[in-house]
């Protein structure tokens, strides 16, 4: 989810408040398809990763595109107009209660080395590493990518050297969002779904990049891999209660030490 966010902010330059309901949404089209549908686990995902990026490139060009040369606080706005929308959205369709995902094939609980661990579990750490090394591969070794690193670096530069900006930026939004939905699929038959988990989600999700450094991908996966670990070592070994304490109070300390995040730039 952090690596979708801080490709967003990359392009656009702006925090995309809005990430965390996207994650909510994915989730619910996912529960959607096998609570109605009957559509099996592993489908329900690829649909609703596929439904995500389209809804990235539509929300891109309705939403933030036309608010491209304006004040940035236009953009904060809309955001947050559109958060609101889509968390309406929900409830209208969905309704306000927890709900559950259905059953998943990787339900079993299994012992390794003497640690016990869900399937689902060993399914969502193998599926990040695999998508941060994809990400990775698309952003280095292809066009596209190049594209995308350009546009993230010199805007106008790329827009002179011939680049379709409004095409790689409504690109890249269709890939961060189509990143929220693959961690919601993946993530959610371990939790509760509701119109409102997306709120708490984002704020985790900006700490890492901040942590990171804004609009570092690098940073972003260094940030989730630190605080993860923070927090649950802190919530196992003092209190559960206090999990969100240690996570923020690392990140501020790492603020004062270095404001502009583990591989963020210095601005001058």
């Amino acid at each position: 989810m952090a690596l979708g966010l801080t490709l967003i902010y990359g392009i656009l330059n702006i925090p995309n408040f809005a990430h965390g309901h996207l994650y909510m949404f994915g989730a619910y089209i996912a529960f959607f398809l096998m609570t109605v549908c009957g559509v099996s686990y592993w489908l329900a995902a690829v649909i609703s990763i596929i439904a995500l990026a389209i809804v990235g490139l539509v929300v891109e060009r309705l939403v933030y595109h036309p608010l491209r040369s304006t004040p940035h606080v236009n953009s904060f706005i809309a955001a947050v107009g559109l958060l609101i929308f889509l968390e309406s959205l929900a409830l209208i369709l969905w309704g306000g209660q927890f709900r559950h995902m259905p059953p998943v094939p990787l339900e079993q609980v299994l012992s390794i080395g003497g640690v016990t661990i869900t399937a689902q579990r060993l399914l969502v750490i193998g599926s990040t590493i695999l998508l941060i090394v994809l990400l990775q591969l698309l952003i280095k070794k292809t066009t596209i990518g190049s594209t995308i690193e350009a546009v993230a670096q010199d805007r106008e530069g790329a827009l002179l050297m011939g680049i379709n900006v409004g095409r790689v930026t409504s690109l890249t939004f269709a890939i961060g969002t189509a990143l929220a939905a693959a961690a919601a699929v993946l993530y959610c038959p371990l939790s509760l779904l509701s119109p409102g988990m997306g709120g708490v989600l984002v704020v985790k999700a900006f700490a890492i990049i901040i942590l990171g450094g804004l609009g570092s991908i690098p940073g972003a996966i260094a940030g989730g891999f630190i605080l993860g670990p923070v927090e649950s070592f802190g919530g196992a070994y003092v209190s559960t209660a206090f999990k969100d304490v240690f996570a923020f109070a690392l990140l501020i300390i790492i603020l004062i030490a270095k404001p502009s995040g583990l591989f963020g730039e210095k601005k001058p």
